[in-house]
């Protein structure tokens, strides 16, 4: 660090991105990524016509995605707001409702505790119950902003619609943001219910399901107030916070719903057979809705089984922190990939 840093950012603790080589000669199974290429009808809107108009700025409104979100979701143009990512829209909440404190699960998407600490807020970490699963009773009338991912990242564990309502109801006077990044796995969306609660707040991302992780969008679903705020925000800092060819790939994508159910169905399906396979041999495995595994190896140590598939061309995910240390995240791939890495552990562990 230089010694220009201004002084509250010196003990800052960054968010660490999952290892992106960029050699190809890695199985990667680490970041969550899709295993399956944008819809053909992505790659067609991606034509010379919109590439030469990079000249251009962007729309600032990104108005034709949001059109098609709202149309999705069956709410209004004013209930959305697109963003840079998921990211983006998680740091225009925390900037905007947070300085009055956070709550937040200590196992959980760890750019929260990086907000928190960014924007000087006081972060209550709330611990998740002994087998993972969040209790919504730890969240009533806490009198601060609640974030909760559902799907959690990286357990995989969801709690229902019917929890996340009572914790928005009670609540009231403040903002509780539900991050639905996994949400298309498996999970069930509380979108509808932002049209009852004003302070509930809906975060997705186009980087899992719609295989966009290089394109960088994302959105948030709320009430009109909440999306002005965030608006407020993005018009403060960066407005042209989509990029021309990120806008017209997210359009497109929304055009195809059935190709992306379709890659979704085949993510499921080899979570649940990867599951299967490592609970044969012995491993434990949360009943994941999202696309990925929590693992905890049988045999061997998690941090040695991940240096050991690393050896052997396969990365996957190792938090060498407490609570989960002793457990992987594992990316679920296609099948090739995950016969790769199911062919490796056994190599490994000898079973």
């Amino acid at each position: 660090m230089s010694s220009f840093l201004d002084s509250r950012y010196s003990a800052l603790e960054e968010y660490v991105p999952g290892e992106q080589p960029s050699d190809g000669k890695y199985i990667k199974l680490n970041t969550n990524e899709s295993p399956y290429p944008p819809s053909p009808k992505v790659v067609a809107a991606l034509n010379s016509v919109e590439v030469n108009k990079l000249n251009l700025y962007p729309d600032t409104a990104v108005s034709e995605m949001t059109r098609r979100l709202a149309e999705l979701y069956g709410v209004k143009r004013e209930n959305v707001i697109v963003t840079n990512g998921s990211d983006e829209a998680l740091s225009f909440a925390f900037m905007a409702y947070a300085r009055g404190g956070v709550a937040f699960p200590d196992i959980s998407y760890g750019f929260y505790k990086v907000y928190a600490e960014l924007y000087g807020c006081d972060a209550k970490i709330v611990p998740l119950r002994e087998d993972f699963t969040l209790d919504p009773e730890d969240y009533m009338n806490l009198g601060r902003m609640v974030v909760i991912a559902n799907p959690n990242a990286p357990t995989g564990l969801a709690i229902s619609p019917s929890d996340v309502e009572r914790i928005a109801a009670s609540n009231p006077n403040n903002v509780v943001l539900i991050d639905e990044a996994y949400v298309d796995f498996g999970g069930e969306s509380c979108v509808p219910l932002t049209k009852k609660y004003k302070n509930l707040l809906v975060v997705q991302t186009f980087s899992k399901y719609r295989s966009l992780a290089g394109a960088r969008l994302g959105f948030a679903v709320g009430d009109a107030a909440l999306i002005a705020d965030l608006n407020k925000l993005k018009f403060s800092t960066n407005p042209y916070n989509i990029n021309r060819l990120s806008m017209i790939a997210g359009a497109a994508a929304l055009d195809d719903a059935e190709y992306y159910r379709a890659n979704g169905d085949r993510i499921i399906a080899e979570r649940e057979r990867t599951k299967l396979e490592l609970c044969e041999m012995g491993f434990e495995c949360t009943d994941s809705l999202t696309n990925f595994l929590l693992v905890k190896p049988a045999g061997i140590k998690a941090e040695e089984l991940y240096i050991k598939l690393k050896e052997n061309g396969v990365l996957v995910r190792y938090f060498a922190q407490p609570r989960v240390s002793d457990y992987l995240r594992i990316t679920v791939g296609s099948a090739e990939q995950m016969d790769a890495l199911l062919a490796q552990i056994r190599k490994i562990v000898g079973k």
